[in-house]
């Protein structure tokens, strides 16, 4: 158990410094909120082919599978005082981590499609690129945080039954998670930036609980 509760913390705040650098490198790097237009979306793409396949690997593939590992990390933590809820909340963070894997590994496909038919044919690549987009869009849940939402929901509202979490982390999880889920909603879901770093904070303050954890 104490492994397990180790390597949760760790994956925890690796799962918040892959959110940081994410957002440097969106924001800074790639300066993608300015760019709208998808012929410049691909242009890019192919410019900044191995900073894209990169980051498609650091904040999907690989943030995937550590969030399969704080999962099994928070259900071995509070599954004897709250199964059923832990249970749900495991098997909703597993696909949350499944979902992601998938996007970044399709986003990655994808890149060398759209870069080599963009020599070739750059509409056709365009075309291709807003094809590809919906689908990864989709499996990354851009289109509202409903599976990371009820991940966090839960496991707040679990640590407040069990108390095996900071009471302060545990309503924290709760709020953030609500705010993940109400993203949902097409009118709220300028909200996902919020419910980005609200979890980021999550995953810090959890990380290092369980770090700490005898």
């Amino acid at each position: 158990m104490k492994t397990l509760q180790k390597s949760g913390g760790i994956t925890a705040l690796y799962l918040a410094i892959t959110y940081l650098i994410g957002m440097v490198i969106f924001l800074v790097v790639l300066d993608y909120p300015s760019i709208t237009n998808p012929a410049q979306k691909v242009a890019l793409y192919v410019e900044m082919q191995m900073v894209t396949f990169s980051t498609n690997l650091l904040m999907y593939v690989f943030f995937g599978f550590a969030l399969i590992v704080l999962s099994l990390a928070l259900y071995d933590r509070m599954k004897s005082g709250t199964p059923a809820l832990m249970q749900v909340a495991t098997a909703i963070g597993i696909v949350w981590a499944g979902s992601l894997i998938a996007s970044g590994m399709s986003a990655n496909a994808g890149l060398s499609t759209i870069v080599a038919l963009y020599a070739k044919d750059p509409a056709q690549a365009v075309l291709t690129y807003q094809g590809i987009e919906a689908i990864t869009n989709g499996l990354g849940n851009a289109n509202g945080e409903i599976l990371g939402g009820l991940f966090t929901l839960l496991g707040g509202l679990a640590g407040l039954r069990t108390g095996r979490l900071p009471k302060g982390l545990n309503n924290l999880g709760v709020l953030v998670g609500a705010v993940g889920i109400l993203t949902l909603i097409p009118a709220l879901n300028d909200f996902t930036g919020i419910f980005g770093l609200g979890q980021m904070i999550w995953f810090i303050w959890l990380g290092i609980v369980l770090l700490r954890s005898n």
